[in-house]
Formats: C-alpha cells, sequence, structure tokens
C-alpha cells in the first residue's frame, strides 16, 4: 500500500525561506461549484450557492483575487443527484480544479475515490462520510468542522445535560431515508447502549417528505422524550407541521444544521416557536465581510439573490463559510510552498495546514462568527463543536455556547469505521501522520 508522509511540517519550515512566487497574467485559481437550484432540494441549495459564490466574487472585486490571483469560478448543477455530481465532476477536474464542495453525501461517496486518483481533495463541509476525519485513512477527504458523528454525539450530550440526564429516556430519531440520513446511526446505536437510552428509528423515503402522517402517528404512539431529526429540504418543514399538529413539545425536538434553515420554520411560524437546532455560522448581515459582500457584489446586481434580505439567512451564510474556508486554505497553500498560483495537492495540504482561529476570523470581517477550526495530517474534521439555535416564532436565536463532542468516543468510532472502509480496497492511498 503506498504510503504518502505528510509534507506539513517539512512546508511550513520552507515556507519561511521561499519567496512567493509571482502569477502570470491570465492565471487564476479554479474552484468549480456544484450547485443544486433545480430538483427537490432547490430550496436549499440556492441560498447555500449564492452565499458561496458571492464570497469569492467579493474577494476578487475587493482584493483583485488571493495575493494577487483572482478566483475563477462556474456552477455545474447537479439538482442533488449523484449521477449528475459525478457528471460535472468529470466535466471540469481538467480545468485545474483546486478542490470540489459536492453539497450532497450521495456526491461525496462518489468523489471520495477519485480523489486520491486525480490529487483534487473533496471538501465536504459537515456533511459526507464521517470516516473520512481519519486523515492516515482518507488524505484527500476534509470535512471541517464537525462530522456527523461529532454533531450527533454533541446533540445527545446535550440532552444529557437536561431532565436529570439521558440514562433511561426514548429517542426518537427521524431521517430521510438515504445515504445522509442512515450516516449518523451507527454512533447512535454505540450512544445508546454505553449511555443506556433507547432509540427509536422513524425513516422518511425521499417521496414521503410531504406526506409524514404515519411516521408522526408512530412518533404519537412511542411516546419518545425527544426528538432528534436528520431532515433536508420539505422534509424539514413538514416534519415540523405534523409534531405541531401532535403536540409534540417543540423544546425537545432538535434537528441538524441541515434541518434547522430560515426556509423551514417561515412557513410555520409561531406553531413552530421552542423547535431547536445545531448550527455552524452565525446568522445575520452585521459583520464587516458580508457588509463587503452586499457592498462589492449584491448591491453592483452581481449576485444571483432574488432579494436582498436573503444575505445573512442559516443557508446563505453556511454557502459564505464554506467558501471562507476554501479561500484560507488556498492561503495557507500558497504560503506553505511558496506558490501563487497552486494545485490540488497544494490545496490538500492547506485544507491540513487550516487554521481558522478566533483572531483569524476577526481579522477577515467574521468575529464570533463560528468556532476555531483546526487541521491536521490526523484530523481532517472530527471534533469541532457546535451551538444551539431555536425557533422564537419569527427567527432564530443562538442559545448555547459550543458544545463540544464526545471526541475519545467518536475518534475511536471514526478510526473503525475508517479500517473497515478501506479494508477491502487493496492499494488504497493512506499517509502516515508524525
Amino acid at each position: 500500500m503506498f504510503k504518502k508522509i505528510t509534507m506539513g511540517a517539512v512546508a511550513v519550515t520552507l515556507a519561511a525561506t521561499l519567496q512567493v512566487t509571482s502569477a502570470s497574467a491570465g492565471e487564476s485559481l479554479y474552484v468549480p461549484q456544484l450547485s443544486y437550484r433545480t430538483g427537490p432540494f432547490a430550496a436549499g441549495g440556492t441560498p447555500i450557492a449564492n452565499g458561496f459564490g458571492d464570497y469569492l466574487a467579493m474577494i476578487n472585486a475587493r482584493d483583485g483575487g488571493i495575493n494577487g490571483v483572482p478566483i475563477k469560478t462556474d456552477e455545474c448543477e447537479t439538482g442533488y443527484n449523484s449521477q449528475k455530481g459525478v457528471e460535472c465532476y468529470e466535466a471540469t477536474k481538467g480545468k485545474g480544479a483546486l478542490v470540489y464542495n459536492p453539497y450532497s453525501t450521495g456526491i461525496t461517496l462518489q468523489l471520495i475515490p477519485k480523489a486520491p486518483v486525480d490529487k483534487i481533495p473533496v471538501f465536504s463541509m459537515g456533511y459526507g462520510l464521517s470516516a473520512a476525519a481519519v486523515g492516515e485513512k482518507f488524505p484527500w477527504t476534509f470535512n471541517y468542522p464537525a462530522t456527523y458523528w461529532d454533531q450527533m454525539s454533541s446533540i445527545i450530550k446535550f440532552i444529557d445535560s437536561q431532565d436529570g440526564g439521558i440514562k433511561g429516556k426514548k429517542i426518537g430519531f427521524i431521517y430521510l431515508d438515504v445515504g445522509y440520513g442512515r450516516e449518523p446511526i451507527p454512533l447512535l446505536d454505540i450512544l445508546s447502549k454505553k449511555m443506556g437510552f433507547k432509540v427509536v428509528k422513524f425513516p422518511v423515503g425521499v417521496k414521503e417528505m410531504q406526506s409524514q402522517s404515519s411516521q408522526w402517528l408512530n412518533v404519537r404512539k412511542e411516546r419518545p422524550d425527544w426528538m432528534i431529526m436528520w431532515g433536508w429540504g420539505a422534509m424539514n418543514t413538514t416534519a415540523i407541521k405534523e409534531a405541531a399538529k401532535i403536540r409534540y413539545p417543540m423544546d425537545h425536538f432538535i434537528g441538524n444544521w441541515w434541518s434547522g434553515a430560515d426556509v423551514d420554520l417561515r412557513p410555520v411560524g409561531a406553531a413552530a416557536k421552542g423547535y431547536r437546532s445545531a448550527n455552524m455560522a452565525a446568522s445575520g448581515a452585521d459583520f464587516p465581510a458580508i457588509q463587503d459582500v452586499l457592498k462589492y457584489v449584491v448591491d453592483k446586481g452581481k449576485s444571483q439573490v432574488k432579494d436582498r434580505s436573503e444575505v445573512g439567512t442559516v443557508l446563505y451564510n453556511r454557502g459564505l463559510y464554506n467558501a471562507v474556508a476554501v479561500v484560507e486554505a488556498i492561503r495557507a497553500a500558497q504560503k506553505l510552498t511558496g506558490k501563487k498560483v497552486i494545485d490540488g495537492s497544494d490545496m490538500r495540504l492547506g485544507f491540513e495546514n487550516l487554521d481558522l482561529s478566533a483572531e483569524r476570523m476577526k481579522e477577515i470581517g467574521l468575529p464570533n462568527f463560528a468556532l476555531p477550526i483546526k487541521g491536521s495530517c490526523k484530523n481532517h474534521g472530527s471534533g469541532g463543536a457546535i451551538f444551539l439555535q431555536q425557533w422564537d416564532g419569527k427567527k432564530w436565536v443562538r442559545t448555547s455556547d459550543g458544545i463540544t463532542p464526545m471526541t475519545d468516543l467518536v475518534r475511536a468510532a471514526l478510526v473503525k469505521a475508517a479500517d473497515k472502509y478501506v479494508a477491502d480496497k487493496p492499494g488504497w492511498q493512506t499517509q502516515t501522520c508524525k
């Protein structure tokens, strides 16, 4: 098996003595954007794509790119379909792509084996295959700030801090019955045995997203003490409406960070008051960097947002945060390699050395926007904290500090899952981390 020894420490040393090479006229940093503005999940995919694209456009307009090199990007529509996602990948990878942000667990699973072959990293920000956080086994995949397993353990940790603890309680888990929704189940089963609670699962098929009466009749029958949701798109609004219909206590209903957007709750309004969800980035537009996005992009008519009020919403800001991480990984790669125009291998190194500290976030105009991210050879996404927000009937309100995951337990489970993933793949590329 080919062993790739990380160059992080060596590159840090060399960067101190190298001059950053100049970019030639016409050179650029190519970041393809896989988006879904059509299909059953378009309501979520559109603001994500807008936030991502607008931040990159702002960096070009305000700064002339990254260290003098403009960012080039174009969108390829996937419709949240794995086959179309792969087609987009194949159509764009030869243009000098630095990274892929699939925005679909299904597409991510298809691209993970391709990344080491084509030497282009995959960045599935807070989604995708949780085991990919184990950098030794997945050198080319990253899922900062936290895996689904981290997020699930943080939610369970919060529940354990309420109502006298989780032991002996019944936890309902309602989820979209696709790879994304099923992803955290192995860890949930581990936690239930370790912590002494019972799990009742309520799968929702894609065709059932807007018709969940049978699932919620079963919820009423089972009477779980808490409900956790791994939903997306129309499933979220429907589930919250059904929960309100059976008078399930909203303050005991927690969605993950794909089940807590403005588009999910506005159709329900006051009936959803008290519903909670996880999040990774703040809402609102009152940040210097986002004001620059408005100034240089949105108000210049260079954005695809249809209404200025979309800027600052949960999913718009999440797409923007994704772009922030990409830009900062490029900066790190440029510094470490001494090159302004980098390639996918350099970008991989940049992600392993990503350091979005509180100080750095303040410097780039996003103070208190998100919890810190610090990558390494070993850590490609595990261990990040989440925070909880709560719907007050009209808007989201942050209600917690960072909730750290059960790191030791989760890491051990991730390593085991990573070993299992690569066991039947002879020649799978790994790396040795110091």
